[in-house]
C-alpha cells in the first residue's frame, strides 16, 4: 500500500516556502499529487501560470491566494480551486506561518512570468 509517513516526507525549500511532498508518482500515486506548503510570514507569492487544476486548503494561519488577478484571504478550513491556465500566487502578509494542503494531478507543471517552465520535484 503506497503510504508516506509524516516523519519520512521529503521537503523542498523555494521562494520563502517549504514544500513537503506527501503523495506523488515516486511514492506510488498514479493520478494525484498532494503536498503541504508552509509559507513564511511576510512572503509575497511568486506569480505563475499553472498547467493543471490545483486545489488549496488552508490548514493553519492566514494566506492570500490570487487567481487571475482576484485576491481572496483564506482562513483555516477554506478551500480554493485554480483551473488549468490560471495565473496564481500564494502570499502570507501576516506575522505567523501559513500552512496549506495542495492537491493536483500527476504531470503538473507551471510557468513563471519569464516563460520558464517549472516541473516541481515535489510532484514527481
Amino acid at each position: 500500500m503506497p503510504m508516506t509517513r509524516s516523519a519520512d516526507a521529503q521537503s523542498f525549500d523555494l521562494h520563502n516556502a517549504r514544500f513537503t511532498s506527501l503523495v506523488r508518482p515516486s511514492l506510488g500515486s498514479r493520478e494525484l499529487c498532494t503536498w503541504r506548503v508552509e509559507v513564511a510570514p511576510g512572503t509575497e507569492g511568486v506569480p505563475h501560470t499553472i498547467h493543471r487544476e490545483e486545489v488549496f486548503v488552508l490548514l493553519q494561519g492566514s494566506a492570500v491566494i490570487t487567481i487571475d488577478g482576484e485576491h481572496s484571504t483564506l482562513s483555516p478550513g477554506d478551500a480554493a480551486v485554480a483551473l488549468a491556465g490560471s495565473a496564481i500566487g500564494l502570499s502570507n502578509p501576516t506575522d505567523h506561518p501559513a500552512t496549506v494542503l495542495v492537491t493536483t494531478s500527476v504531470g503538473f507543471t507551471g510557468e513563471l512570468a519569464d516563460g520558464t517552465i517549472v516541473n516541481p520535484p515535489w510532484v514527481n
